[in-house]
């Protein structure tokens, strides 16, 4: 029987091993491996790097890893505007959340003037903007969407995380940005917005918290575990 290659994942971001979670990502992604039966090879993309589809044509799954400020946030929005039009697997975790709601923001709602308001933040449609109470080295619950991905990748409604972030989606923004494809699917304690998916996508999910975080307790993240196998099934 011929042996069947390894996954080919993508890790859209600026490497920098003083981020716990870029140390935590390749444990996540041996561990997710080991769970699922499949061998995983992973390549860091630097964002300035990410110029064309060339580069991305390879990969079975696009991860837009912790990080934001990219060095070059063309190149971050190009790679995730590639995985949701070629329908590769998708997860964006942190500040991977922002720039995918961002792209969602700019190219299919149309909103040209989407800004992340960490770069630009007197712009008139910041759509990230600081969080009321920032979520550094946070854990909270999360209530997650019956029937949705991130539900049956974790086999529960409520779940725990972590977080170490200060920008999510501006309130203002958010019921038109959720108004079509892209739905809410994971809210915190007080009811905001942490996870989203696009319905019409084989695998696009994109949380504020940090699910890889698990590893470095030496827990399988389940929504790591759930891409990995919507990877092995675009490579199928």
């Amino acid at each position: 029987m011929e042996k069947q290659r390894a996954l080919n994942i993508a890790l859209v971001g600026d490497h920098d091993p003083q981020i716990i979670a870029h140390r935590a990502i390749p444990l996540t992604l041996e561990l997710a491996g080991t769970q699922t039966g499949h061998a995983i090879r992973f390549q860091w993309l630097a964002t300035p790097r990410i110029t064309d589809n060339a580069v991305l044509e390879d990969f079975d799954g696009v991860w837009c890893v912790p990080g934001s400020p990219y060095q070059n946030e063309a190149g971050a929005l190009h790679a995730i505007r590639f995985a949701r039009e070629q329908r590769r697997p998708f997860l964006g975790t942190c500040g991977g959340f922002q720039h995918a709601v961002l792209e969602y923001a700019r190219n299919v709602m149309g909103w040209t003037d989407a800004v992340h308001g960490e770069t630009s933040p007197e712009a008139e449609r910041a759509l990230l903007t600081p969080l009321s109470c920032a979520l550094v080295e946070t854990i909270d619950s999360l209530q997650l969407e019956a029937g949705s991905r991130i539900a049956k990748a974790y086999g529960r409604q409520t779940a725990f995380e972590g977080y170490h972030c200060r920008f999510g989606v501006n309130p203002d923004f958010e019921k038109d940005l959720l108004s079509q494809h892209l739905h809410a699917v994971a809210r915190d304690s007080v009811g905001d917005l942490r996870a989203v998916e696009l319905q019409d996508h084989p695998f696009f999910v994109a949380t504020l918290f940090q699910p890889e975080r698990a590893a470095l307790e030496g827990r399988v993240p389940p929504l790591v575990s759930a891409f990995v196998q919507a990877c092995a099934r675009q490579m199928s």
